[in-house]
This record gives structure tokens, C-alpha cells and sequence, in this order.
């Protein structure tokens, strides 16, 4: 055993007692990466929220344009505060491969977004426009509702295939010696 900075000997690993301390030493890794995704996820969703809104108010853009590069901008600042803060302890493997499976996964949230953008602007829009096409249901439909599911989805995603830990297999192996009772 090596010995600690005081030069004792490390005792067994310290448990919490009772059902919530079995909890934080059991899922702490996982509360510590969730928070930190979410300061991150935070600080990129104000920076899409804002650029979203200047540009659909101040430019005229199209809300569905303005939402696909509000998104890749703030998916921009997002990477950079993953790879670097939240799941820097995890394994680093090629650069540009993680950086494309961040913007797959990031583009298939922004489908998600945009769908519920879409589907309450111009479907429900259809029905009711004077509520859903107006600049309160956008951000209800693409800022709550869309990026609540989206988010869910990226944590999973990124977590899973993207920032990957040392020794996770990134696709599932086949084992070839596995008897399938032939």
C-alpha cells in the first residue's frame, strides 16, 4: 500500500451510513458529471437563447434557421467545456473523432429541438396561430420542451459513445466463441 502525504497508511475505503450516503457513494460520480453538464449545458443554452432571439428580433431571420446556428454555436462552446471540464477524467482518443460523434449526437438534439419547435409552430400554429405562432410559444416549444428532451438525449449519448472511459468498448462485441447451440 502507498503511504499518504501524512506517511500513514491508508485504512479501507470510508461509507456513509444510511440510504442517501449508499446513494452518493454509490451514483457521486454520476451527480459530479450531471452538474457539471448542466453548468456547461447552462452557459451554452444562454448563448443559444440569446443569439436565437437577436437574430429572429433584431435581423428578421427565419425562427428555423436562427435556431440551427444559435445551436451549432453554442454545440461550439459546449464540446469545449465537455472534453475539458466535465468529462476530463475520461479516456482522450482521436480529437477529430470525438468532435464529430459530439456533433452527430448534438445534431440529432437540435432534431429534436427543432421538431418540437416545429411541430408547435406550424402544426399547432395551423390550428391555433394566434398562441403557438408567437415569439412566448417558440421559446416554450424550443427552449423547455425541445431542449428538455434534447438534453436528456445528449447526456445519455455523449456519456455513452462519445467521451468514453478507459476500457469501454465503443460498439458492443461479438464474442466468436460463444456456443449458440448449434
Amino acid at each position: 500500500m502507498a503511504a499518504t502525504m501524512t506517511g500513514e497508511q491508508p485504512g479501507p475505503r470510508q461509507t456513509r451510513r444510511g440510504l442517501v450516503g449508499m446513494l452518493l457513494d454509490r451514483f457521486g460520480h454520476l451527480i459530479r458529471e450531471m452538474s457539471k453538464f448542466a453548468t456547461v449545458g447552462g452557459f451554452a443554452f444562454l448563448i443559444d437563447f440569446a443569439l436565437f432571439n437577436y437574430m429572429t428580433s433584431k435581423h428578421g431571420v427565419e425562427e428555423l434557421t436562427a435556431k440551427t446556428i444559435s445551436t451549432v454555436i453554442a454545440a461550439s462552446v459546449a464540446f469545449v467545456g465537455n472534453r475539458f471540464w466535465t468529462w476530463r477524467h475520461r479516456q482522450r482518443n482521436n480529437a477529430a473523432r470525438e468532435y464529430a460523434l459530439f456533433f452527430f449526437f448534438n445534431a440529432v438534439g437540435l432534431g429534436i429541438t427543432v421538431a418540437c419547435l416545429a411541430l408547435s409552430r406550424y402544426g399547432l400554429g395551423a390550428i391555433w396561430p394566434a398562441v403557438f405562432q408567437t415569439r412566448l410559444a417558440d421559446n416554450l416549444a424550443s427552449y423547455i420542451v425541445g431542449t428538455g428532451f434534447a438534453t436528456l438525449f445528449r447526456f445519455w449519448s455523449y456519456r455513452r459513445f462519445v467521451f468514453v472511459e478507459a476500457g469501454t468498448p465503443t460498439v458492443p462485441q461479438v464474442n466468436p466463441d460463444r456456443d449458440h447451440g448449434a
